[in-house]
């Protein structure tokens, strides 16, 4: 792990301004700042790991999947949950995160 902290622990430490929509002692989620649907959320726990399959607790992993599940339901009737795991994965943050992304009129392959 870097010395240096991710741009999730500043947010979670309130260094850099986010719009939370959801907290609790363990996950934070908030809007994406470069949205990819008309709804797009981060969820973020705030024990840091770098990439999702850092995660080797099942239990940890459990709630984190349910967590995401939860903020969706409370934003969305449906959604996708979406994880980008490393570089090549296309990840850019390196501290897990959950995407959720909703709010597609027709589905996520179409204009709106």
């Amino acid at each position: 792990m870097s010395a240096q902290p991710t741009l999730f622990e500043r947010i979670i430490a309130r260094e850099i301004p986010s719009d939370v929509v959801y907290e609790d002692d363990r996950y934070i989620a908030i809007r994406d700042i470069a949205p990819k649907a008309p709804i797009h959320l981060l969820v973020i726990p705030k024990q840091v790991t770098a990439r999702m399959d850092e995660i080797i607790d099942a239990a940890e992993m459990g709630d984190l999947w349910l967590t995401a599940v939860k903020i969706a339901r409370q934003h969305a009737q449906d959604y996708r949950l979406l994880v980008n795991c490393g570089a090549g994965g296309g990840q850019v943050v390196f501290h897990t995160h959950i995407h959720i992304l909703a709010g597609w009129e027709h589905g996520p392959d179409s204009d709106t």
